[in-house]
């Protein structure tokens, strides 16, 4: 069942022989949806207390896109962190992005641009002074994608992931 404020991603360009899908709001019962596309596609995975915090303090910027079926296909989470000026003493917000995947049977149709892209307009009513995000220094596609919006890379997190593997930290100023 959709909304006026659900997204629908048409039948045109890249999935032409596939039915519409459609972004919207993660709720509480798509939570289960979204922890199965995070193991499925990322090594990251978090415990159920930590989605449904983030659903709880920032419900606008945390989205699914869902199949015909109504299956969770991908999701993107946000939420927002008072840190330090790097040139003042003032806090200022940003706003992290904590996780996007879509499963692998439906990317490469521009699911994680929308999610993103949505995404970013939701967080922004938290008065975001810059958008931030860790990624896998070998994940190609999404530092490409980050890329795409604009994102830079501001240093290199030694270590940062339970592997072993460095992260970039990349920022992007809206």
């Amino acid at each position: 069942m959709g909304t006026e404020k659900d997204t629908q991603i048409n039948s045109s360009g890249n999935f032409s022989n596939t039915n519409p899908i459609v972004v919207r709001r993660c709720t509480l019962e798509d939570l289960e949806g979204v922890i199965e596309v995070n193991e499925e596609e990322l090594p990251e995975d978090y415990p159920y207390f930590f989605y449904k915090s983030i659903l709880d303090n920032y419900p606008e910027s945390f989205l699914v896109a869902c199949n015909s079926n109504e299956e969770i296909i991908g999701y993107v989470m946000w939420r927002v962190e008072r840190t330090p000026a790097i040139t003042s003493l003032k806090l200022k917000n940003n706003g992290h992005l904590v996780s996007i995947a879509v499963s692998k049977n439906y990317k490469r149709l521009g699911i994680a641009i929308t999610l993103l892209s949505h995404s970013m307009k939701k967080i922004k009513k938290y008065k975001i002074d810059e958008f931030v995000l860790e990624v896998r220094v070998s994940n190609y596609e999404a530092i490409n994608l980050y890329k795409k919006f604009n994102f830079q890379t501001h240093s290199i997190k030694e270590k940062y992931y339970r592997d072993g593997e460095n992260a970039y930290y990349m920022i992007l100023n809206p």
